[in-house]
């Protein structure tokens, strides 16, 4: 049993490798949208509907790379509280999601792909929202 908890408190993440030509901010965001749209409707049974309570049970930053088809090339927890059923969560659900959509061409580096970051947001009964579409976390413990 996890007695521990977690406030969301925005991790800090390495500078994206993102070639020159990928000056649009807009066109990653929206890759970005609907990478996070893919893992969200392929893991309904895992999604929190609703609030994220105020004390999260668990924060896990995924690294993950992408090839220029939408293939998963690597997955890796790249932060967290230490919560083996939360990570092992959304490396599933990430893996589940694949193919993931094909990036824009002028998104790829050299090697025909782009690294991204998500952050899984869990609830004490092991739901989660993606941060991409989070929904505000409840301000008091009821």
């Amino acid at each position: 049993m996890l007695a521990a908890g977690c406030t969301f408190t925005p991790p800090e993440r390495p500078p994206l490798i993102v070639p020159a030509a990928a000056v649009n901010s807009a066109t990653l965001d929206q890759y970005r949208m609907a990478v996070a749209r893919r893992i969200l409707d392929r893991n309904p049974s895992y999604v929190l509907q609703g609030t994220l309570q105020p004390m999260l049970r668990s924060l896990v930053v995924v690294s993950f790379t992408v090839d220029r088809n939408g293939q998963l090339v690597q997955s890796a927890v790249y932060r967290t509280n230490g919560d083996d059923e939360a990570e092992s969560t959304a490396l599933s659900t990430l893996r589940r999601a694949a193919p993931l959509p094909q990036p824009p061409a002028r998104l790829l580096n050299g090697r025909g792909q782009i690294e991204l970051f998500e952050d899984w947001l869990f609830n004490d009964n092991g739901k989660f929202q993606l941060r991409t579409f989070a929904s505000p976390q409840a301000q008091t413990i009821d």
